[in-house]
């Protein structure tokens, strides 16, 4: 894999990437519900960082099972570094404590504020100015999931101040990460490179879970292990290699606008496998999310 200079990086939109995309921000939707039931189970860091460290070393026998070097270069460490924090420790702490003081509908509303900043960012970064259908395509998906969230968004308070503190922070964190990987791409495949990052990012998060949380193993029900296996398989292994396969075939604003579809995909799931409310006005505004998203696509 050749690295890419920033025009190069400013990728045209195209089939495959569209489909990572989708299965991405499945895998990524349907894990709010399952995060919010697992947190019942087990304390945030330690759910976070184990399933991301089981997570990792699968995909890396994974790699060695397809012949991919998990070799990487010196040059590449200060980079793989940065990305793993972005995109995988910062995330994944601010969001699982966030979770303590929102509900998961606020705090994936939050979350995905990210493509606003990635857009933002990415203009500077990566010149990519946005172009007015993108804009269009990005004032539709914010009007339809501050719509979800009851029409004006966020009911702020001093409580929640926390949760949407470091809310925000993950957001905007993984948001550079989005654009400094398309100006700084990774010389590896897609599977060795998610090994890594995960590995590296989630490494630290099970430490510091181990230390100062209390986890009771027996206590995890059926249901949970199979939840546990979800998280880990699916969200950790074929959701992040599909991210940063998209990543590299999409424009940084386009592949961030897209992920917005997740948070519409964990309001149904919450729906249908927590009995979340779901009416005539929260479903309209998931038509409006999603169109914004098909818009971004086309623009």
């Amino acid at each position: 894999m050749k690295l890419q200079n920033p025009t190069a990086a400013r990728a045209s939109i195209t089939p495959a990437g569209l489909l990572f995309l989708a299965i991405t921000s499945v895998g990524w939707g349907f894990n709010w519900p399952v995060t919010k039931y697992l947190l019942s189970e087990l304390p945030p860091l330690t759910l976070r960082g184990f399933t991301g460290v089981i997570g990792a070393c699968l995909l890396a026998a994974l790699a060695l099972l397809r012949r991919q070097s998990l070799k990487v270069d010196r040059a590449l460490w200060p980079r793989l570094m940065l990305a793993a924090l972005l995109n995988v420790t910062g995330w994944m702490v601010l969001m699982g404590l966030a979770l303590l003081w929102l509900p998961a509908s606020e705090a994936a509303l939050i979350a995905y504020t990210m493509p606003v900043w990635a857009s933002v960012l990415a203009w500077p970064v990566l010149g990519e100015r946005p172009t007015v259908l993108r804009t269009i395509a990005l004032v539709m998906a914010f009007a339809g999931l501050a719509a979800i969230m009851g029409g004006n968004g966020i009911t702020a308070s001093a409580e929640k101040l926390p949760g949407i503190v470091m809310a925000l922070g993950g957001a905007i964190g993984f948001a550079l990460g989005t654009v400094l990987a398309k100006k700084y791409p990774l010389q590896m495949a897609p599977i060795p490179a998610a090994a890594w990052q995960i590995g590296l990012g989630c490494f630290p998060i099970a430490i510091v879970g181990l230390l100062i949380e209390t986890t009771h193993v027996a206590a995890i029900t059926p249901l949970g292990w199979w939840l546990l296996f979800y998280s880990t398989v699916i969200q950790f292994c074929i959701a992040y290699v599909a991210w940063f396969a998209a990543l590299a075939r999409l424009p940084a604003s386009v592949a961030a606008i897209g992920t917005m579809a997740v948070p519409v995909i964990g309001v149904v799931a919450s729906a249908v496998a927590l009995h979340e409310p779901l009416g005539p006005g929260q479903i309209a505004a998931l038509i409006f999310t999603l169109a914004g998203v098909v818009l971004a696509t086309r623009s």
